[in-house]
């Protein structure tokens, strides 16, 4: 099968090929539209849930897009094209276990070109108990004053200021800082947010709808931005917990890696999605990852990331600026190209296959 017809432009385009792929397989589909945000063209915002397989299975594969926002163009053309594969949805029917697609959860940054929701909220970082106060990040409040610049292009002394970080701390403890997650600056990256985000409720939902009540829970969460060009790095996604890791790793390779032992490409994260799966299904046997795509160099997805905060912050930009802005950010974190969508969903197709093998209930 080709997958490439399956991926999408826009975030309009890409959820009414969800809708019609989800229908043409009789799958029912529920909709939880953003209360409060529309779309970039002025559209209703939607994370959509279509559901496949019977209510009674005893496992369940969650297959999750647009965490991100704006990475939501490379999972949503995975779930469209698992969606149009002949041979997954035969697997997926003979497993007995139940693929719960949920596409794009954060819509707004789907849509606006943003990684970020409507609140700048990094959906990545939400995920924590909000009835205590969360830990400073000294690091990141060290780094926001020049991460974030006042004006795009940034200044020459701006730009100093950063390598001058680098080569006295290495650019791994920049990327700590940067990425770790923080509650203190809303105005600045990889915010986490003072309440759950509206999309953390949403998720929470369907795990319990679905989730709560299973033996077995899969977890497949798509993003881009780090590693190698199309490569997919399986990055653990759960807490550190050794049996968890190790089914992931049985499930999907030892070359499953984890920000918890510093295997990953990835920073250690605070206030991660997976926290979902351990608080609204206690007791599932669980293995989850997230599958991240390389795109463009790490320098480049970081720069991108700094001037679209900026146009956040400084929203009477140019429309020339504007457009160049979103236009850097959208190709850090997707590759508009034939081969990469063809190589990422080659990938993607072997881990959902593998997760329907682990997942399924096997005669005595």
């Amino acid at each position: 099968m080709n997958p490439v017809p399956h991926f999408a432009g826009t975030y309009i385009e890409a959820r009414d090929k969800f809708f019609a792929a989800a229908k043409a397989n009789g799958m029912p589909i529920t909709r939880h539209i953003n209360p409060v945000a529309r779309g970039a063209a002025g559209e209703e915002l939607s994370i959509d849930v279509a559901v496949l397989g019977e209510p009674s299975a005893k496992a369940m594969l969650l297959l999750l897009s647009a965490t991100h926002g704006v990475e939501g163009f490379c999972g949503s053309g995975c779930q469209v094209a698992l969606l149009h594969d002949a041979e997954f949805l035969a697997a997926a029917r003979v497993s007995q276990v139940q693929v719960v697609f949920l596409h794009a959860l954060n819509p707004y940054g789907f849509s606006h070109l943003r990684r970020t929701n409507e609140d700048n909220v990094d959906l990545n970082r939400n995920f924590r108990d909000f009835a205590t106060p969360p830990a400073s990040n000294a690091a990141y409040a060290n780094v926001h004053p020049f991460i974030v610049p006042d004006a795009w292009p940034p200044a020459r002394e701006n730009e100093a200021k950063i390598a001058a970080y680098v080569a006295l701390h290495g650019e791994r403890v920049l990327q700590q800082a940067i990425t770790g997650g923080q509650c203190e600056f809303p105005d600045g990256l990889f915010y986490g947010g003072v309440r759950p985000a509206w999309s953390n409720g949403i998720l929470r939902a369907v795990m319990r709808e679905f989730g709560a009540r299973r033996e077995r829970v899969g977890w497949i969460d798509f993003h881009t931005g780090l590693g190698p060009r199309g490569h997919g790095e399986k990055i653990f996604s759960g807490r550190d917990i050794p049996g968890d890791l190790a089914r992931t790793r049985s499930w999907w390779g030892n070359d499953v890696t984890s920000f918890h032992d510093g295997t990953s490409a990835s920073a250690m994260l605070t206030g991660v999605n997976y926290n979902v799966v351990y608080e609204e299904c206690p007791g599932v046997t669980y293995a989850g990852m997230a599958l991240e795509y390389g795109t463009l160099p790490m320098v480049e997805m970081i720069q991108a990331l700094r001037a679209d905060q900026c146009l956040t912050n400084h929203p009477a930009a140019t429309a020339p600026l504007r457009s160049a802005i979103k236009k850097r950010v959208r190709d850090a974190f997707y590759c508009d190209d034939d081969d990469w969508k063809a190589t990422v969903y080659a990938q993607a197709r072997d881990a959902a296959q593998a997760a329907l093998t682990h997942l399924a209930v096997r005669p005595h």
